[in-house]
């Protein structure tokens, strides 16, 4: 058998290296496009190659390992790194927990946080499957496709916890604070994935998330007895490690789902995020089913709640 398919690779290039690809790019017939976020994008025979303002290269599509293989590491790397993942990032491979969430900044739908344990073989096939952070993905469409690639990945474990925006009010009127909330949110996750330990092989040596919160002591005390001898990792773009991403698109494919189902029981499409399309459409439900519609299908501790009952917004 020949070497499996792969569809996306990402890697970090300093400037020196980035002028290096962009000059091999132009000097191969690429197609420069432009895209968003990016210093170049060139474009061949179905294979996209992405520079990132971030300092990150995306190389996807057809020819993938080939361009890898016999361009970008040769040339511009200057060192073999598809397939030695292990050796020059070991934490690659390592056994752990990601947890991610959804819905935190949309006043309409809920709040869900995910989370997966990943393993050597979860990550190496979600590297060809092309998992990244759902804030990366484009559609709706492509999040629900993802999705059941994560679900059914063989020794992948996953556990999604849904917060209803009426139950979300009550615990927002109790804790005060959405950090508070989401501690409890990713203890909740991670004790639920605990509990599956005899599914988690090797068992996980640390949980990773993104850094909401000034301390990681706020996740750490809201742990039960199951989590606590857990390393916790919280930092700024935690989505770019694989278990977090594909925590992100579990998370964002419930949120999908249900902020779908609650369209459907008010007979209106309720807008994601929180801008001006947010204020239109509140306003109309609370016009035609009353100020207590709210609370079924919202935060109501945003912003967008004053706005839509006329009421003055409370201090930022």
């Amino acid at each position: 058998m020949g070497e499996p398919a792969l569809t996306s690779y990402t890697c970090k290039l300093d400037d020196a290296q980035a002028a290096q690809l962009e000059a091999y790019l132009l000097g191969r017939d690429y197609e420069m496009r432009a895209v968003p976020h990016t210093r170049f994008a060139g474009h061949r025979n179905k294979l996209n190659v992405n520079f990132y303002k971030s300092g990150k290269l995306l190389v996807q599509g057809k020819g993938t390992r080939e361009f890898v293989e016999f361009v970008l590491e040769p040339e511009i790397l200057k060192e073999a790194r598809l397939g030695y993942e292990a050796e020059i990032n070991p934490d690659f491979i390592r056994p752990r927990l990601g947890v991610d969430e959804s819905g935190k900044g949309d006043f309409f739908g809920p709040l869900v946080i995910a989370g997966v344990y990943v393993n050597e073989s979860v990550v190496r096939h979600w590297q060809e499957k092309g998992i990244k952070d759902s804030k990366r993905v484009s559609s709706d469409k492509r999040i629900g496709e993802l999705a059941k690639i994560i679900r059914s990945t063989p020794g992948c474990v996953w556990t999604v916890v849904p917060v209803g925006p009426e139950t979300y009010n009550r615990m927002h009127k109790k804790m005060r604070t959405v950090n508070q909330m989401l501690a409890w949110g990713h203890a909740r996750v991670i004790e639920n994935l605990l509990e599956r330990g005899a599914e988690m092989v090797p068992p996980p040596e640390r949980a990773i998330s993104d850094q909401f919160a000034r301390s990681k002591s706020t996740v750490a005390n809201a742990l039960m007895e199951l989590g606590r001898g857990l390393e916790l990792v919280q930092r700024h773009k935690a989505e770019e490690d694989l278990a977090v991403a594909g925590a992100s698109i579990l998370a964002r494919d419930v949120f999908v789902t249900k902020i779908d189902e609650l369209s459907e029981k008010v007979g209106k499409k309720l807008p994601k995020g929180g801008g001006a399309p947010v204020d239109v459409a509140a306003k109309e439900l609370v016009a035609e089913q009353g100020a207590a519609i709210l609370d079924e299908v919202a935060k109501v501790h945003f912003r967008n709640a004053a706005r839509a009952l006329g009421l003055p917004e409370p201090p930022r």
